[in-house]
């Protein structure tokens, strides 16, 4: 794993740790949707949209200085924020750090435990549009 990579995931521990009621930990994953920079709408397009989620998320991706960069957006604030926290978590790592990565971070701040079914596949979902982009970049 990259220190880079690392730190992201130290930074998610320190924001997510001392949270113990799952509202809370909601409010927290909608406050980090809220700071996701928008994405320019030329990119809400089928294209770009990640299949298998409940609502509506548009994924991009590219490559700069071997470095893969996601920006994302959606139409509910919660998967809004979950988004997010899989762009702040993947931009600017190389398209093997990706592939290998382990996503253990999200269990281990038990983000699934408390989202709907369709929501987890959803989750799941991005997670593999991700990795797919890295694929091809």
């Amino acid at each position: 794993m990259s220190t880079s990579l690392q730190e992201k995931e130290n930074a998610l521990y320190e924001m997510f740790e001392w949270i113990e009621d799952p509202l809370d930990k909601y409010e927290l994953i909608m406050d980090i949707g809220k700071k996701l920079p928008a994405l320019d709408p030329m990119y809400h397009q089928e294209n770009y949209q990640v299949k298998g989620c409940q609502s509506a998320v548009w994924l991009r991706a590219y490559k700069k200085d071997d470095l893969i960069y996601y920006e994302a957006d959606s139409n509910t604030i919660i998967t809004k924020g979950l988004v997010a926290i899989l762009v702040k978590l993947l931009s600017g790592e190389t398209a093997d750090t990706i592939l290998g990565y382990d996503f253990a971070v999200i269990d281990r701040l038990d983000l699934r435990a408390h989202l709907s079914s369709q929501r987890n596949n959803g989750f799941s979902a991005m997670i593999e549009k991700m990795k797919w982009y890295a694929t091809i970049l």
